[in-house]
């Protein structure tokens, strides 16, 4: 699909650059030839006004220098003299077929196609003169002109081919770039759905066998409502995305006490974190003030204090700050963990990745930090993660008020 849009793309504008080039190739000949034909009538008018002095060859003119002959023609149409350096005269059968084709035309100016010439007619009270210049030069000129003009249409042609398919892969990228994610996203709430939808099936299958009694029964039953709830929150989650990709909304504009939120937001992670053993270690500045959602920005850091104890290594300590830099707010949450490799560190902000290379499946599914830097984005704000030498810190950067 992709390939076919980028070369829409490119047949599109290079249909649209054809058109001007035709247009502007037309335009150039037709003007040409017009401005080619007006001098030549007007040399020819100049002429036929002293038509018993033939121009000579070496003489100074204002105009254009054109082969021509001047024919004298009574009210009969024979021809009564004949003038011009440039032409051999003394074909009279020649000059009479000239003479009756103009007089045919029906015009004062025209074009005898068979002979090459251009004649102009000028009646005077007692005869009448018909000037007849050759119009070989005028082709010659035009033809150059043509061969010039398709020498640099096809360069041109060539270079806004290239630079169509160059615009094609720029236009094209995001649209590409989107498609590519979104098949991964597919394929990979494909995978995450799979593992409970199987434990499901697996767990449903063996309730049905007679010999599952009492206590397996209930394991049984136990399991399939742990995975069902896990199954719940992804597809939350995933509807959540789906509907922010869809509608994106900016947050709430309200002045939102920052501090109260992550201390809010604190309150239900002290006992996790002190069943499994870590300590948490808390420095708020009082009074931080941003503009956005206070329910969103308490999920921003549930999120991040959800990780923590996720990913903190045993029975150490979860430090979480915040406090004003210059105009930002910034919240940090670092834990002692496994290091994260520099180039993975912007990849933790994707939809379902996970540092482990096996994509094993676990407790939660991957979302959070794509949540919450939706979340922060949406707030005009910047999350980061930074690890070094095994401590591992997530950073939300938002523009504080002014108190």
């Amino acid at each position: 699909m992709i390939r076919r849009l980028k070369i829409k793309f490119v047949c599109i504008t290079m249909s649209i650059v054809t058109v001007i080039l035709l247009c502007v190739l037309a335009a150039v000949l037709g003007l040409t030839r017009a401005s080619l034909a007006r001098e030549s009538l007007h040399t020819m008018w100049q002429i036929a006004l002293n038509p018993a002095r033939p121009q000579a060859p070496d003489e100074e003119f204002n105009g254009m220098r054109l082969p021509y002959f001047v024919l004298e023609v009574d009210r009969d149409g024979q021809v009564q003299g004949s003038g011009g350096g440039y032409y051999d005269l003394s074909d009279t059968e020649f000059l009479q077929q000239a003479v009756d084709q103009a007089l045919a035309a029906g015009t004062a100016s025209g074009m005898l196609e068979g002979y090459g010439l251009r004649f102009l007619r000028v009646e005077m009270p007692q005869t009448g003169y018909i000037v007849f210049a050759d119009v070989s030069g005028e082709v010659r000129t035009l033809n150059g002109l043509l061969r010039s003009c398709l020498l640099i249409c096809g360069g041109a042609f060539a270079a806004f081919l290239a630079l169509s398919i160059l615009l094609a892969r720029w236009a094209v990228g995001p649209v590409e770039r989107a498609w590519v994610q979104q098949k991964q996203f597919v394929a990979d709430a494909s995978h995450e759905l799979k593992t409970p939808l199987t434990v499901i099936l697996t767990d449903a299958e063996l309730l049905c066998a007679p010999e599952n009694t009492g206590p397996e029964r209930e394991r049984l039953i136990r399991d399939i409502r742990t995975v069902s709830r896990q199954m719940k929150e992804l597809v939350e989650r995933l509807l959540e995305l789906a509907r922010a990709d869809r509608e994106p909304e900016p947050a709430d504009r309200r002045p939102v006490d920052w501090s109260a939120a992550v201390e809010e937001a604190l309150l239900p992670f002290e006992p996790v974190y002190y069943e499994k053993g870590l300590g948490l270690d808390v420095n708020l500045t009082p009074g931080v003030r941003v503009r956005g959602s206070a329910e969103q920005l308490r999920r921003v850091a549930a999120i991040l204090l959800d990780n923590g104890q996720k990913y903190a290594a045993p029975a150490s300590v979860v430090h979480v700050s915040l406090c004003r830099e210059g105009r930002q707010a910034v919240l940090a949450v670092t834990s002692r963990g496994d290091p994260i490799p520099a180039e993975e560190l912007p990849k933790l902000f994707k939809r379902f990745y996970r540092a482990d290379p096996e994509h094993r499946h676990g407790d939660g599914c991957g979302l959070g930090l794509a949540i919450a830097q939706q979340i922060v984005a949406a707030h005009r704000g910047r999350i980061r993660a930074a690890s070094e030498q095994g401590i591992n810190t997530f950073y939300v950067s938002l523009p504080a008020l002014r108190h």
